[in-house]
């Protein structure tokens, strides 16, 4: 991160002076492994040290500035008395306009979470800063604060000079040493994704993929596995009771606790310790000892991060001890006996839920199969549906429905779901989702929050979501980025039987199409050009597919209407969502009749721009501003509200000669 890029996200931020303390360590005395609880600056007064901030050593001598992020972990090896002014402070991007923009061009970089260490070329200017910082602190009153953060800018900005002026190179703290180290001390707390993210300016979406990358793990899966592994030392340790050792791992509810547990475990917490007592109690006699010896002993996996070891087992699937006793080996038979006698009942063919049979691993094209629909069992009230991950055995009738990113078409068909990803404000469907829990984005939803919902189905987007939650509930996944409107509506309306009602939606939605054709075509409007556009002044996006949203399915699958002939080109040979980021200065030749321009809160305001207004669509009154949240969404439901706007307001608009 360049030094001018960080002057602007201080000019953007809003801070808050958490702390300023002045520390005295003795000669021989040591601080280990620290963690930072905040942003914050450590200045050196007086003495020397050896300063470890995340592994990397700084060599502290008298007047020596160091910068780390919160959860970074500190060490300090003192040479001599050494004494050093610690200020926290915590800053964020106040502007969600300014905010929005930033995540969308840097996602990997946290504004205010660099490190860096320096000997200032003017030390004695920050040091009376730092000195009327702690003489304001002190005294705690309101306009006493309020010199506080004054007196914070104006150290900031003197950093930021001598900064500039030796060219200091500033590097990233490693988001996933910080989130590793706060989910161990803070284990016992309520933690979350989008509650990590924050802790650290990081975006949700890219702290979760660095943190799988690195461990394998999800954040929220390396907290439940953290988790089951303090309970099962507790359970073997302790007398403590179930519920105060729900408590102390972080769980409020006891039955919540039993059932994660098992689910990670493979037996509840009970018969575990249980099992393992019995099992130490046998390896204390000789005899066992001697047995052991020569046998296949059990051994647990590690994960090794940063040297906190972490039983796993295997992670989400049990590894379970392999015995031969003789009571095995007859519930091994009475097993054996039920299968066969199941099979002869002609049951068997029904796999368990959300078990995939590979049946249909060959269709990529359709979620579920449209040759033979869903299969339905009356006498059980289930239905078995055909999908790429196999058969999946789904309940006639779900109460409990679980849907990710895919709620519009869900609504739609009349089902109300228990819970789904996060919704924009501006979704057309939104009101009918009042009261709906939510889960987080659609890509990582929090495992946790489902199963404690207890869903009977759950409808998911991707590989990684269905990975992440079938466990739980029967899962359906839909790759929705592979299907046309209709063939994804079809395919969530045989899950639930509704075949007949996805076919009315569909009949209407074309019956409106056909009407909406006849309008505009009455109106000397549908063979007009239409662009649709995204950005601001420093350049625009050229909406160039019927898939890419903002309306283009709409205005170029629906209504068929065209683009300037540049724009159409690509449209006819693109099948995926594709655009092309244009300068303004050659704007105008990608612009036709009419605009679409998708805006957001704290998009630029273009209308003192001399290309932009020259622009005859523009200067004429034919910019349509369409919300970025409402045509976001390209499900049946919103396909429908967008046309009845986009014919409205093209009906509207001044018309093109």
């Amino acid at each position: 991160m360049q030094l001018d890029e960080q002057m602007k996200c201080w000019n953007q931020a809003a801070v808050k002076v958490l702390d300023i303390r002045r520390i005295v360590m003795e000669a021989g005395a040591q601080l280990d492994a620290y963690t930072l609880p905040a942003n914050g600056f450590i200045y050196t007064i007086r003495g020397s040290a050896q300063l470890q901030l995340d592994g990397q050593t700084y060599k502290a001598e008298r007047f020596y500035m160091l910068h780390g992020a919160k959860g970074s972990s500190l060490d300090i090896q003192t040479n001599e008395d050494f004494e050093y002014i610690m200020l926290y402070y915590r800053a964020f991007l106040a502007f969600p306009s300014y905010r929005k923009k930033w995540l969308l061009a840097q996602p990997e970089v946290a504004p205010f979470s660099l490190q860096y260490g320096f000997t200032p070329s003017s030390p004695l200017g920050l040091l009376r800063y730092l000195d009327e910082l702690e003489g304001a602190w002190v005294q705690s009153g309101s306009l006493d604060l309020l010199h506080t953060k004054s007196l914070f800018y104006q150290f900031i900005h003197e950093m930021m000079v001598q900064l500039a002026e030796q060219e200091i190179k500033t590097e990233l703290a490693d988001p996933v040493k910080q989130t590793l180290r706060y989910i161990q001390n803070h284990y016992r707390e309520q933690v979350t994704l989008d509650f990590l993210a924050e802790q650290f300016n990081y975006s949700s979406r890219h702290l979760s993929m660095q943190f799988k990358r690195q461990t394998g793990y999800s954040p929220i899966d390396y907290l439940i596995q953290t988790r089951i592994a303090k309970a099962r030392n507790l359970l073997l340790r302790s007398d403590a009771t179930l519920s105060e050792i729900a408590a102390e791992v972080g769980y409020s509810d006891v039955y919540y606790f039993s059932r994660i547990f098992k689910k990670h475990v493979g037996i509840s917490p009970i018969l575990y310790q249980r099992k393992m007592r019995e099992e130490a109690r046998r390896e204390d006699r000789p005899l066992q000892i001697s047995e052991s010896s020569i046998g296949r002993r059990w051994k647990s996996g590690y994960i090794d991060y940063e040297n906190h070891y972490q039983y796993i087992d295997g992670g989400s699937t049990s590894m379970k001890r392999r015995k031969t006793s003789s009571s095995m080996i007859m519930v091994a038979l009475l097993s054996i006996t039920m299968l066969l006698a199941a099979c002869s009942s002609g049951t068997a063919q029904t796999p368990a839920a959300g078990e995939g049979t590979g049946a249909s691993s060959n269709n990529s094209s359709t979620a579920v199969s449209s040759d033979t629909g869903s299969q339905t069992n009356k006498d059980n009230e289930t239905r078995t549906v055909s999908t790429v991950k196999g058969d999946v055995v789904v309940p006639a009738n779900p109460k409990r429905v679980v849907v990710l990113y895919l709620q519009g078409d869900v609504v739609a068909l009349g089902v109300k779901p228990i819970a789904t990803s996060d919704v924009y404000d501006g979704a057309a469907y939104k009101s009918e989702l009042e009261g709906v829990n939510a889960l987080g984005t659609w890509f990582e939803p929090n495992p946790e929050a489902v199963i404690d919902l207890d869903p009977d189905l759950i409808i998911v987007p991707s590989e990684e979501t269905y990975t992440l939650l079938k466990d739980i509930a029967p899962t359906v996944y839909i790759p929705y980025e592979k299907l046309s409107t209709e063939e994804r509506l079809h395919s969530i309306a045989s899950i639930f039987g509704k075949e007949q009602e996805a076919e009315t939606l569909i009949t209407n939605l074309n019956t409106k199409v056909e009407e909406s054709k006849k309008t505009l075509a009455d109106a000397g409007i549908l063979d007009k050009t239409i662009s649709i556009v995204e950005g601001g002044l420093k350049g625009m996006v050229i909406v160039e597919s019927k898939q890419f949203g903002r309306g283009s399915q709409a205005v170029y699958e629906y209504l068929g209407m065209k683009a300037p002939e540049v724009v159409q080109k690509k449209i006819d040979v693109v099948s995926d969502a594709a655009g092309s980021n244009i300068s303004m200065e050659v704007l105008p030749e990608y612009i036709g009749d009419y605009v679409f321009r998708s805006v957001y809160e704290g998009a630029d305001n273009l209308t003192d721009n001399p290309i932009w207004s020259s622009i005859p669509a523009i200067k004429e009154g034919r910019l349509i501003e369409i919300d970025f949240d409402f045509f976001y969404y390209s499900d049946i439901y919103s396909i429908n509200k967008q046309l009845d706007f986009v014919v409205e307001k093209l009906l509207a608009a001044p018309r093109a000669q």
